[in-house]
């Protein structure tokens, strides 16, 4: 038996010991904030634990519907969306919950409520679970500051009002990754220790990358920026090399990517949808929160991401994300059409 791998094992920095490091930093926090922490982490847990019997399920024929501690068989989304709302609630928390999944926002029980407001994306990519790529939950965090009946103007703000936003990445390994404002952390999951450990600390995107992340299959539909971006990655004139084009398809798989490599993740709008596609509140304020706290920029083609005010729940946007350098390419191209107008 080896006591001194053992004695290491007991000294890791967990998700739980980080933020309850960062807590003890503010002597009048009330611990609200990491027992939130704690259900959301129990909840990415369990959907981890769900997306990795659904993948197996799929392999032996059972059609992508699953069966969990005597849960009826439900599509692997609906449960994902289930287990958050149930782990929210029950945090003692919240007060609004807003998901992917439901046309409406979901007022708290007086009895339960909190001064949080969480937005999320329970299984952003489910479609892809088939073909193994890696999907994951998105979510953002609002605090309410006095007391009030809670308002769908209390999510309906700025993302540069967020407390927290992150992600979970199911794939290969669990990757949990958490920005609180001040940095971006990741951590992954120890299946053996049941517990999320600090692997990726102080993540800094790189001021500039070698990668680009868009469809190219909506290329006919683009607008003059972002078709000639494209072109200066593949065809750069200044003699620098081409940039590599890498898209998987599921948000959370390249966002990660490009935080940890550089370069640009891109939806833009097109001429089928000039609002653009991806949410503003659960896909793009989380994402633009996360990369600007790790170095990086997040635009929509007319302003920063985090400063645009949503007037619905489920409201699109554009979105260009990505390394500083890379991100201000974007912003000159679209001053310069802005020119032409």
């Amino acid at each position: 038996m080896d006591h001194a791998a053992d004695a290491y094992r007991t000294d890791l920095m967990t998700i739980t010991r980080f933020v309850l490091n960062e807590q003890s930093k503010y002597p009048e926090s009330r611990g609200d904030f990491t027992i939130l922490l704690n259900h959301i982490v129990l909840g990415c847990k369990f959907v981890c634990s769900s997306v990795n019997k659904a993948g197996l399920a799929k392999l032996i024929g059972l059609a992508g519907e699953i069966n969990i501690q005597g849960e009826e068989q439900k599509k692997l989304d609906v449960l994902s969306n289930e287990v958050f709302i149930k782990a929210l609630v029950s945090s003692g928390r919240t007060c609004i919950l807003v998901s992917e999944e439901d046309e409406d926002a979901i007022i708290v029980e007086p009895s339960k409520r909190g001064r949080y407001c969480v937005v999320f994306d329970p299984l952003d990519g489910s479609s892809n679970i088939d073909c193994g790529v890696s999907i994951g939950t998105i979510f953002g965090i609002y605090m309410v500051k006095d007391d009030h009946e809670p308002t769908l103007a209390d999510v309906l703000q700025p993302g540069k009002q967020m407390v927290a936003a992150g992600y979970c990445m199911y794939g290969s390994s669990c990757t949990l990754v958490l920005s609180t404002g001040k940095g971006v952390n990741g951590f992954t999951l120890d299946p053996s220790l049941g517990e999320f450990i600090l692997t990726h600390p102080d993540i800094r995107i790189p001021k500039k990358g070698k990668i680009y992340s868009v469809n190219e299959g909506n290329a006919k539909n683009w607008d003059g920026p972002t078709a000639k971006y494209v072109e200066n990655c593949k065809f750069p004139k200044d003699g620098s090399p081409s940039k590599s084009l890498r898209y998987i398809g599921s948000m959370v798989a390249d966002v990660h990517r490009t935080l940890l490599y550089g370069g640009t993740f891109m939806y833009p709008a097109d001429k089928k949808s000039p609002s653009g596609k991806l949410r503003v509140l659960y896909e793009v304020f989380p994402m633009s929160f996360l990369m600007e706290n790790a170095g990086g920029q997040a635009f929509t083609g007319k302003q920063r991401a985090l400063d645009l005010v949503p007037t619905k729940i489920h409201d699109r946007s554009p979105i260009f994300l990505g390394s500083y350098d890379d991100i201000e390419e974007i912003k000159a191209l679209y001053a310069a059409e802005g020119k032409k107008e």
